[in-house]
């Protein structure tokens, strides 16, 4: 499932229209069926308002579309590894990493957000993943996820993240601070 689905069934097991979601986000109802067409994205600020609104996290709404598409950015290799996100403060121990779909939003934006898959107890939503940082291009995000895909497969303990962005954030909107 891509985003749209996702948001589509997220928002029908709250119980929620159209309608009413659109007044949660101060958008109007036809963005929030656009979205569920899968003829656009939120910007990046609706995105997190959905995610703390509908009480999900963001992996769980923008699903794994990108990685099912470009399964070669998705680390499947076993073992695991140590990664710490310097400009999220996060330490992890996953699996595999995913990257989210595209993201729209304002050019300075993020455009992609990777997460990490450790092995535990599955929830309702699939296993359990901890967000590791933003990138602003595929460009980024694609030699990240290749170089840790490369250090889990060398039996490399720790990898420390590269290409993530610095981002500053206010309230709900996120932007990156240096490119």
């Amino acid at each position: 499932m891509g985003f749209a689905e996702n948001l589509k069934q997220i928002r029908r097991q709250r119980n929620l229209s159209q309608e009413e979601l659109a007044e949660i986000l101060g958008v109007s109802r036809q963005a929030v069926s656009k979205w569920e067409q899968d003829l656009g994205y939120p910007e990046t600020e609706k995105l997190l308002l959905l995610s703390k609104e509908l009480n999900i996290s963001l992996d769980e709404l923008m699903a794994t579309e990108f990685a099912n598409k470009e399964s070669s950015m998705q680390n499947t290799a076993t073992g695991t590894i140590t990664i710490f996100s310097p400009n999220e403060n996060v330490i992890a121990t996953c699996y595999k990493v995913i990257s989210s779909g595209k993201m729209r939003g304002g050019k300075s934006s993020p455009q992609y957000a990777l997460y990490g898959a450790s092995k535990g107890y599955p929830s309702f939503w699939g296993e359990p993943t901890v967000f590791l940082g933003w990138y602003k291009d595929k460009e980024h995000i694609s030699k990240e996820i290749t170089e840790i895909k490369q250090a889990i497969e060398s039996g490399i303990a720790t990898y420390t993240l590269k290409y993530s962005a610095k981002t500053e954030r206010s309230f709900i909107n996120i932007r990156i601070t240096e490119e």
